[in-house]
């Protein structure tokens, strides 16, 4: 598992440090049960919780992240006539904003004389 920890946390039983620990900046942000996470900071530092068990810890939040995007796209890997109908759509609608847009700047800047 090749995600950057602490450099000095050799062995499991070796205090961690948290700070410029990538895995735990993304726990930060993922990891929705804060107190838990938090005593296994402590462990952490104190000693005795090694790096594969935190990058686990991360990957199955990822994972639990990740599936309904993957699910849904799935999903729409089955309808590409629908992803198509929404692309044209959004296509239209745009040409359309992106065209009055143009008018104000041909306007603002004096070379709408075409």
């Amino acid at each position: 598992m090749d995600m950057y920890t602490d450099p000095n946390h050799i062995h499991a039983s070796d205090p961690g440090k948290i700070e410029g620990n990538v895995v735990f900046t993304y726990l930060d942000i993922f990891d929705e049960d804060k107190e838990e996470l938090k005593k296994i900071k402590e462990q952490y530092r104190r000693g005795g919780l090694g790096d594969v068990e935190i990058k686990n810890r991360l990957i199955n939040i990822l994972k639990n992240v990740i599936s309904p995007i993957r699910i849904r796209r799935q999903e729409f890997a089955k309808k590409p006539e629908y992803i198509e109908k929404i692309l044209r759509e959004g296509t239209e609608k745009t040409q359309v904003i992106a065209k009055e847009t143009m008018k104000k700047v041909r306007e603002v800047i004096k070379i709408n004389y075409f």
